[in-house]
């Protein structure tokens, strides 16, 4: 059982909503530190161990630089992101690019930073080779393939089934692609999969180790190519429900342990880097949105309605995830409780926070608290009716806050339509703020 624990009252939120109202994401700069202490200490065994923070849950670089001085790197899967990646300091091969349908500028720019190549497909390798032109010398450089098992692994809900799956190559094109590597020069070579996401069974990721612990020894028998790491991916999942169990690290960490033993020690591959790419679970437990209720409807069912919708945090209506909701207000007592729908104000019927939840009676002005919201969640944010992007703000361990993102504005907004309009509107100079 996990329990839900904020690290604010709600005498604090009033404090920092009369700075920043709400809509805003917070997320606990000592929750995460210490999170990202507890993975590196969990793996210091292996070694070369390396986590590459998944860029794409939190892209800010604010969060992204906290992880640094624990040795992690980030995981990029576009431009935006090596370009926040190489502004927090990152390079080399402390950036991974996992390759996805790529355009050729993304190859040179990760290239260029020296980051670590990780090719989705097999025709990605002769586009990479024409896009940086004949002559390119790969020393100094890390090429990786993602390999996609097909039938030989499950997969879970949220990933879908391998078979399914546009990601990675089959097993064939993999040692065909590493063939081909190894002829044109490329010396350094890596091994990546990702076959779960949002995974509570430690024993799924420790598979997907032990799967590539042994593609990895079958790769070197018949090809020749010695990977020099694994990344194992993501996926290592949250207790996004009250009554889920969190992974143990450390029992995560000695399931691989064992796998490594058996496969790897004493080996011919001996000593391998084990790398992953985890964000959810190294931000998500560590962020909430925090609203306020506008309006408490009744019809044909109990509806709450909040000031944030489906486009601050679009997991619930977009697939039905679940978040818990804590409802602080300021009416003192126990609380009646009865079933809502906690809706937002876009005109979807599916921007809903929570289906049928019991919750506390509110009143409008208590605040609600979306727990585990600190990964994909501003991320994945839109502006469907015209909804603004609402403010980021780190929780510092001294208790002051801080913003790292500034609440959207309309001219922000406007600022990309044509001048004719923008002055219309009343927003000064191309691409500003107004």
């Amino acid at each position: 059982m996990t329990t839900k624990t904020l690290p604010f009252d709600r005498e604090k939120l009033e404090e920092i909503a009369s700075v920043w109202p709400t809509p805003f994401y917070i997320y606990d700069r000592s929750a995460i530190e210490a999170n990202a202490r507890a993975f590196a200490e969990a793996f210091a065994w292996n070694p070369g161990y390396r986590e590459y923070f998944a860029v794409k849950a939190t892209p800010n670089p604010e969060i992204i630089s906290l992880f640094k001085p624990f040795g992690f790197g980030t995981d990029c899967s576009s431009l935006p992101e090596l370009e926040l990646s190489a502004a927090a300091s990152f390079a080399g091969d402390r950036i991974m690019f996992t390759s996805n349908d790529t355009p050729a500028a993304e190859f040179r720019r990760a290239w260029e930073l020296g980051a670590v190549v990780n090719l989705d497909d097999i025709s990605h390798w002769s586009f990479l080779l024409d896009t940086l032109g004949a002559g390119t010398s790969f020393s100094g450089h890390t090429m990786c393939c993602r390999y996609n098992p097909g039938s030989r692994a499950v997969g879970n809900d949220i990933i879908g089934k391998p078979l399914e799956a546009k990601f990675g190559m089959t097993e064939n094109q993999l040692f065909e692609c590493y063939a081909a590597m190894k002829r044109a020069g490329v010396e350094s070579f890596g091994l990546h999969a990702m076959v779960a996401s949002n995974e509570l069974d430690p024993g799924a990721i420790a598979a997907t180790a032990e799967m590539l612990f042994t593609l990895a020894g079958e790769l070197y028998a018949q090809t020749g190519v010695r990977v020099r790491f694994v990344n194992i991916g993501g996926g290592v999942g949250i207790p996004y429900r009250p009554g889920d169990k969190a992974i143990d690290v450390r029992d995560l960490s000695d399931r691989i342990r064992a796998a490594y033993a058996r496969r790897i020690e004493g080996g011919p591959l001996a000593p391998l880097a084990l790398y992953m790419e985890c964000g959810r679970c190294m931000t998500g437990p560590y962020g909430w949105l925090v609203s306020r209720v506008r309006h408490v409807k009744r019809t044909y069912r109990n509806y709450i309605g909040l000031d944030a919708s489906m486009s601050n945090l679009m997991r619930p209506g977009m697939y039905g995830a679940y978040h818990h909701i804590e409802m602080l207000r300021r009416a003192a007592g126990s609380p009646a409780v009865d079933v809502f729908d906690v809706t937002g104000s876009l005109c979807e019927n599916n921007d809903k926070f929570a289906v049928q939840r019991e919750l506390p009676v509110p009143e409008p002005g208590d605040f609600a608290v979306v727990c585990d919201a600190g990964a994909h969640g501003h991320a994945m944010g839109f502006q469907y009716n015209g909804k603004l992007r609402s403010a980021e703000l780190m929780l510092e361990p001294d208790g002051s806050v801080r913003e790292i993102r500034r609440a959207e504005t309309l001219g922000d907004y406007f600022a990309t339509l044509p001048a004719e309009w923008r002055s219309r509107l009343g927003v000064p100079g191309e691409g500003k703020a107004g």
